[in-house]
């Protein structure tokens, strides 16, 4: 812990990187919306932009704050890291998740300011459907899947490259096109365009979203097992004690 950025630093970093995620996401549907009419290829271009983006944010802001940028990654971090140290505590979960959803809303407020759109304007697109549910599950579980597996495996260098790549495969092959982050979520319902969701469907991806949380963390314990942290610590001990043991030569 005590090679860590303070944890104001931190928590300002999550508000930038989340507000910088939004207004790329809504910023570049908006300007595919004034660019074509063909939806295909505004989902494409707005997949695209938000692939590179997260990308590059995650690379900037991983090595200040841990670029989670996204409550469930937070929460699940936390929850994985209780028993051996390696997550986020209470207090840095509790600075976390409202600086992600502040910079969520800033960034959505942003990205309207940019293109002359009112700076809030409740969405209208209405995302209230069973199967769009379904597909925030199944988005969340992977990314949850995803980021952590890469940490247990010792892969967590892939994580810019990584995360970026399978949000933008999931854009276009879940049915909701993977918002898979709630503060992202609640940014996105300030923003009457192509990106926003309707306020009255906000809640059920949110409650699809910790679903798929749970979901994932529960396939990470089951294809990885134990953080690689409280693995090694195990071992420690037991040759500690094999060299503290008696001899019985």
């Amino acid at each position: 812990m005590s090679g860590r950025a303070p944890l104001v630093r931190r928590a300002a970093a999550e508000a930038v990187g989340t507000a910088a995620l939004v207004a790329v996401v809504v910023g570049s549907g908006i300007q595919a919306t004034e660019l074509t009419r063909d939806v295909g290829v505004q989902l494409l271009a707005n997949s695209l932009a938000t692939v590179f983006g997260l990308g590059v944010l995650i690379a900037l802001l991983g090595p200040v704050c841990g670029a989670h940028f996204n409550p469930v990654v937070s929460l699940a971090d936390w929850f994985t890291g209780r028993r051996d140290g390696e997550g986020l505590r209470g207090p840095e979960l509790a600075a976390y998740i409202p600086a992600q959803i502040a910079g969520a809303i800033g960034g959505a407020v942003l990205a309207d300011a940019m293109f002359a759109r009112p700076l809030v304007h409740w969405s209208t697109h209405d995302r209230f459907a069973g199967h769009l549910w379904l597909g925030e599950v199944v988005a969340t579980a992977g990314l949850v899947l995803l980021i952590f597996g890469l940490a247990r495996s010792g892969r967590a260098h892939l994580a810019p490259a990584a995360v970026a790549s399978f949000i933008g495969a999931a854009y276009w092959f879940t049915s909701s096109t993977s918002f898979a982050n709630p503060a992202v979520t609640i940014g996105r319902a300030f923003t009457d365009t192509f990106a926003g969701i309707a306020p009255g469907s906000v809640l059920p991806f949110l409650a699809a979203q910790l679903i798929g949380a749970a979901a994932g963390l529960g396939l990470v314990a089951v294809l990885f097992g134990r953080s690689s942290r409280a693995v090694a610590d195990e071992v420690a001990v037991l040759r500690s004690e094999q060299r503290l043991a008696p001899s019985s030569r």
